[in-house]
């Protein structure tokens, strides 16, 4: 299948990144969420001379903030994940996707060979990706194609 293929072939650099928003672990949460609001996405990194230190997502914001009712001023340091699992832009895309669906994973920074952040994949790139390089596979497939509804849907 071509699919098959080329997520064994292609290589994360194929796709279409987003930029790697980052703060300092010193900064508060209150910083993250409106650096995630003005650029829309579900993430930000947190490094510290160049390096990667962590990252924060909604989820953390959700879980250790917000569930713990923490201020919004607490800082990301404190809340953060720490040494989130990193890809790197010559890994095949497929590798990339396993990692994320067997950690749970939404968001990966990728890094260079010295842990600087360059990007984040999120799952809505590699869906994007998907759609445009198979849109015929993509579209027609059922939602699990081994299971047929017993009765016909909608009106």
């Amino acid at each position: 299948m071509e699919i098959a293929r080329n997520l064994k072939v292609e290589s994360v650099s194929r796709l279409r990144l987003t930029v790697a928003l980052c703060l300092a672990p010193e900064q508060t949460v209150a910083d993250a969420v409106a650096i995630m609001r003005q650029h829309r996405v579900g993430c930000v990194l947190v490094s510290e001379q160049d390096r990667l230190e962590g990252i924060f997502t909604e989820r953390d914001l959700l879980r250790r903030v917000i569930a713990e009712r923490k201020s919004l001023t607490v800082k990301l340091s404190e809340v953060m994940t720490r040494d989130p699992v990193t890809v790197q832009q010559g890994e095949p895309i497929g590798l990339v996707v396993a990692r994320m669906q067997e950690g749970g994973y939404r968001h990966l920074p990728i890094v260079n060979c010295l842990n600087r952040p360059i990007g984040v994949l999120s799952v809505k790139r590699i869906v994007q990706y998907l759609v445009e390089h198979f849109p015929s596979t993509i579209y027609c497939l059922p939602p699990d194609p081994d299971v047929f509804p017993l009765q016909r849907e909608g009106a």
